[in-house]
């Protein structure tokens, strides 16, 4: 065999190889991700729905169904650790660029993964969620035969029916917007043009559920943090209110096992007994405060607010400088690129230590986003109730979360968190070139999270002042219930 035949033969073997093995560590990581998502999912469903003790077929449906979730919600859980595993692996080939053992750790592998996460996004967003929910509420055509597969006809012919609109309604959305030869010529391209349009839709509406959400989640944090973290005390005395409490408890049970209420207050037993249960929760409350250590008390408290403040103003900051870098350079514009060169130079300016922080940035965001996602009256019936959800609100909150997660990368970059260029087809999108809506955005991000931010700061440090110098108790003017001189 001739040496030029040795060396295509020996690049061949090699390609061969790492394609094995990019296929191998994609396949562990996703099933690692999906059984990790069938325990979350568990600790949430309903049983009764999977029980088969009425209907077996019901039982089987809601099996499959969940299934399908569970997969999505893998893939959800894969969008958000997408953008972090990939500006770590830049930075882990910056610090170890001969390592013989990550040398599997390559632009390829990362190209991979992003494309197979867009894949799975498209496929579930529009097949496979549709497919879960159209099937747990189908029962077959009539006339025909009882059993699974009448509900899986039935099932695809609904949602056949259903791709046929969608694609109607982007075509005539194309048509509209653009009325050029080239426009119409791509009106007929399913898979490279129909697919990534509807993908941009649902992008774009991913990318501005996330700038709602991330402000309001912000604060909500906050709110959080002061509730499940015991408060320090300040000019308080905590027994006294303890004693207090607990002697109010007493006589509000002494009156309720009475039976007897008061004339002069016209109250009831019902609420006697609310009057109850909110002193009994607020003694409970009192002594957790009570039995925490200083160091608990003194240190957790502010070094959890400390951190939430630091992490927002840092966004926030961020995003200001970004605004100023999208005025003065057009390079400042998110974009895409075909081929990840991973592990030439670092997508921060302060190396290791501005990539971690990006890491740690985009994680706060998108957990901000989470919370003030399910915080917001319009979404607060989709908060899912552990071993009592029932697989449709299942569904709901895998798509919630899958929209959310696979608008993070697109999120992070536009608002110039990080650096990294978005792969694949994520940055075929058309809007990101739009500059007018990429300031707008950026614009709109910082104004409305430095409002959260100041508010929430400014209304918890006056409460706290108000409680610690004690002039929450002072009396308010009370309206009068009952006409002056009038007997009870």
């Amino acid at each position: 065999m001739a040496p030029a035949e040795q060396d295509a033969l020996a690049v061949r073997e090699r390609l061969f190889h790492e394609s094995v093995r990019e296929c191998i560590i994609c396949a562990l990581l996703f099933a690692s991700l999906y059984v990790l998502c069938h325990f979350v999912i568990t600790r949430f469903k309903k049983h009764t729905d999977f029980a088969a003790v009425h209907d077996d077929e019901d039982a089987a449906v809601n099996r499959i169904a969940l299934g399908l979730c569970t997969f999505t919600l893998a893939v959800a859980l894969g969008a958000v650790l997408l953008l972090p595993f990939s500006i770590i692996s830049n930075e882990v080939l910056l610090s170890f660029p001969h390592n013989y053992y990550i040398q599997w750790l390559n632009g390829s592998l990362v190209h991979g993964l992003w494309n197979l996460i867009f894949l799975f996004s498209n496929l579930s967003l529009i097949f496979l969620m549709p497919f879960a929910y159209f099937f747990t509420e189908s029962e077959g055509f009539a006339g025909s035969r009882k059993g699974i597969m009448a509900r899986v006809y039935e099932t695809s012919v609904v949602l056949l029916l259903l791709t046929l609109l969608l694609l109607g309604m982007v075509w005539v959305a194309s048509a509209i917007v653009g009325n050029d030869a080239a426009s119409r010529q791509s009106l007929y391209d399913l898979w490279e043009f129909y697919l990534p349009y509807l993908y941009s839709c649902i992008s774009l509406f991913g990318v501005l559920l996330l700038l709602l959400c991330t402000p309001f989640g912000l604060s909500t944090m906050f709110t959080v943090t002061g509730k499940l973290l015991v408060k320090p005390r300040l000019l308080e005395d905590l027994d006294e209110q303890l004693s207090c409490t607990r002697l109010e408890e007493a006589a509000v049970s002494r009156r309720i096992s009475s039976g007897k209420a008061s004339c002069w207050l016209n109250l009831n037993v019902e609420l006697l007994r609310e009057e109850f249960v909110a002193l009994r929760n607020k003694r409970w409350k009192l002594e957790l405060r009570h039995r925490a250590s200083p160091w608990q008390r003194n240190l957790g408290y502010p070094l959890a607010m400390l951190g939430l403040l630091a992490l927002t103003g840092i966004s926030v900051l961020i995003v200001c400088v970004h605004v100023l870098e999208l005025l003065l350079d057009d390079a400042a514009m998110p974009r895409g690129i075909q081929d990840a060169s991973l592990g030439q130079v670092s997508f921060s300016i302060f190396g290791s230590f501005g990539a971690a922080l990006q890491v740690v940035l985009i994680f706060y965001l998108m957990v901000s986003s989470v919370v003030g996602f399910y915080s917001s009256p319009l979404f607060t019936r989709l908060l899912p109730e552990r071993q009592d959800t029932p697989l449709t609100k299942i569904i709901g909150n895998c798509v919630s979360l899958l929209v959310l997660s696979s608008a993070l990368p697109v999120f992070s970059r536009t608002l110039g968190i990080t650096r990294f260029d978005l792969l694949g087809d994520f940055g075929r999108f058309d809007w990101l070139g739009n500059f007018y809506l990429v300031l707008l955005y950026n614009l709109a991000f910082a104004g409305l999270a430095t409002l959260c931010l100041v508010t929430r700061v400014s209304w918890a440090a006056q409460a706290e002042l108000l409680r610690a110098c004690g002039l929450h108790k002072l009396p308010l003017p009370v309206a009068r219930s009952r006409p002056p001189g009038k007997p009870c």
